[in-house]
């Protein structure tokens, strides 16, 4: 892979279609290496990551977008997060042995996906992706022509340890016609997943499109960031009864917030949560475990 860890958007000079590559490569191993994931789990986390990337490049504001597959079996939840800096995180939380080879939808048979965007300032919005194709690509394509009425295709792939994936989506606009769609569509078609995992971009460029009018845009990086915090853990304590800490305090002599995306510990003893109560906030240090 010859562009790791960097989203780049591709522009069809006379069509109304919008493209986006991504690759990830350290940003998976860094996501992964607090976790003892087995490898199934990697590459769908893998996709995770490529498809969140991909849809963080319509974020026009300040803010964060996730992508959460929700299930009703052994594996509970599959996370993966962007903000609009292009900072990275994902999880997986999952009981037993998880047979290898198995697929998305059958790993999440009975659940949801749901796609979460949360401006800084403002409402979050929230989007339900039925699970009603074979793949994460093909229940996110279904996504967009039922929920934002744009034909849409999407190409994810992952191998556990890098991931990369491929957007093509008709802009909201006239110009682009039903037979201009379905020739882009048709040349990304014949992609294979090999191709998009190892290619670079420009020769994955010249590969599918070396007939059309189209090329790249400066590239954006990709990188792993997790956004937990002292004071975001504090947050979380406050929504607990004071009487309710103090007692597990006394009982284990500190309270300590573990992160689950990078593992970073934060410790509160009995003084921090007087001051958490008292509107001053725990400013004792950053107390900060990794």
């Amino acid at each position: 892979m010859s562009n790791p860890d960097q989203i780049q958007r591709i522009l069809f000079d006379e069509l109304d279609i919008r493209g986006v590559v991504c690759g990830l490569k350290q940003t998976c191993t860094d996501c992964f290496e607090n976790h003892d994931y087995p490898i199934v789990i990697q590459q769908i986390l893998g996709e995770m990551l490529a498809a969140i990337s991909l849809l963080s490049s319509n974020l026009k504001f300040e803010g964060r977008i996730s992508l959460q597959a929700i299930g009703k079996g052994d594996v509970g939840l599959l996370l993966a997060e962007s903000t609009h800096n292009r900072e990275l995180r994902a999880i997986a939380r999952y009981e037993g042995e998880i047979p290898s080879g198995v697929r998305f939808v059958e790993l999440m048979k009975g659940g949801q996906v749901v796609i979460t965007v949360q401006p800084e300032k403002g409402q979050p919005y929230q989007g339900v992706v039925p699970l009603d194709g074979d793949s994460l690509s093909a229940c996110l394509e279904n996504y967009f022509a039922s929920s934002e009425q744009l034909p849409t295709q999407v190409h994810l792939v992952s191998d556990g340890e890098s991931a990369s994936g491929l957007l093509l989506q008709v802009l909201p606009a006239e110009g682009t016609t039903e037979e201009d769609w379905e020739r882009i569509t048709h040349l990304a078609a014949t992609l294979k997943s090999e191709e998009l995992l190892n290619l670079d971009n420009e020769t994955l460029l010249y590969r599918l499109f070396h007939e059309e009018q189209c090329r790249l845009y400066e590239p954006d990086q990709l990188r792993f960031k997790c956004t937990c915090s002292r004071q975001r853990s504090a947050a979380s304590l406050k929504l607990v009864e004071k009487n309710e800490l103090l007692e597990v305090i006394e009982e284990r002599g500190q309270i300590d917030v573990n992160c689950q995306f990078c593992n970073a510990h934060y410790r509160f003893d009995s003084a921090d949560i007087e001051a958490l109560f008292a509107n001053a906030g725990p400013e004792r240090g950053n107390q900060q475990v990794h």
